[in-house]
């Protein structure tokens, strides 16, 4: 970490006292950037810039550099991705590096080239660790070993997005700071029934079983792998704390500090959504990552933790899930 004087705003740049100041959160629509955006509108900020991917398409960096010059925000969160679980990552390695690639090099450059963006923040995702890192995982393990097979062309991709917001802040010292978040979950998550992540897959495939009166549900890999949860609005809470509390060179974890087995979650996910039928592994599919718990004491340090529990997570998850996503098939 850089020296402690470096990792405090000023006060003429404190983002929660700045709330008519232009925020730009590129991704608006997705699980994350849907999240700050509540937070922001909560906390009162007054002037929140939003693109659809139809008005802005982040990948095209003349639209990117132009919307950049018009708009001249201040702020910047960066949570547009392009993300999916195994079998999307395994399935479309070349989308998953070049969009995302894309994406982040364009709107960093952009933010930094139009000369108005005080901040920015760019969100990650705990898959730049290495497969086999210590855990709980420290910040300092990127880096230090092969990644997982299944999700390494998204990786490389987070990981260059933290590497190029470092090279900004080394050669311009411009502020442009990087969040790790762990697993997350909640309203606006994609239920894609083959390239979701595990837990909207799970409760779209708990569901459908239940309103089909299916005999039994059956999920990848053994169930022993050990996975660490955090309610997307605690990552938009964590998000806005280091948009006004930290201006650090190094990356930020962000999660609960607990872990869950895949097989408790999915027996937690069945209960939630009230499937009665039995639960089958399938055993010759990839668990991915043994364990992957992040070590959340830097976040921890300044103040900072997590405020949804699982369970009670899951439950407001599945009631979103049920109003916006089966009500419209």
């Amino acid at each position: 970490m850089e020296n402690a004087a470096n990792e405090t705003q000023s006060p003429e740049t404190n983002f929660f006292s700045d709330k008519s100041a232009k925020v730009f959160v590129a991704g608006h629509r997705g699980l994350v950037g849907s999240a700050v955006l509540r937070r922001l509108v909560s906390l009162g900020f007054t002037n929140l810039l939003v693109r659809s991917r139809t008005e802005l398409d982040l990948t095209r960096q003349s639209e990117v550099e132009s919307f950049f010059a018009a708009e001249a925000p201040r702020y910047v969160v960066l949570c547009a991705a392009k993300v999916g679980g195994i079998h999307a990552n395994s399935t479309f390695p070349a989308d998953f590096i070049t969009v995302n690639l894309q994406i982040q090099t364009n709107v960093i450059e952009a933010a930094y080239r139009c000369g108005s963006v005080r901040k920015l923040l760019f969100l990650g995702s705990s898959c730049i660790y290495p497969k086999l890192a210590p855990q709980p995982i420290p910040e300092s393990a990127l880096l230090s070993g092969p990644l997982e097979p299944t999700n390494e062309w998204y990786a490389i991709a987070k990981i260059a997005g933290i590497k190029m917001c470092q090279a900004y802040r080394i050669q311009y010292s411009w502020d442009a700071i990087s969040a790790m978040p762990t697993n997350l979950y909640g309203p606006y998550d994609n239920f894609h029934p083959e390239n979701s992540h595990v837990l909207p897959a799970l409760i779209r495939r708990f569901h459908e079983a239940k309103t089909n009166g299916a005999k039994e549900v059956v999920v990848w890999g053994t169930g022993s792998p050990l996975r660490e949860f955090l309610h997307v609005d605690d990552l938009a809470d964590a998000v806005l704390f280091l948009m006004d509390q930290y201006s650090g060179l190094d990356h930020v974890n962000v999660g609960s500090g607990r872990e869950v087995s895949i097989k408790e979650l999915a027996e937690l996910v069945k209960e939630v959504v009230g499937f009665n039928g039995a639960l089958v592994w399938d055993t010759t599919k990839p668990d991915g990552t043994p364990r992957k718990l992040m070590d959340n004491s830097v976040l921890a340090g300044m103040g900072w933790e997590p405020r949804i529990p699982l369970k009670e997570g899951l439950v407001e998850t599945y009631r979103w899930y049920s109003e916006n996503v089966v009500k419209q098939q």
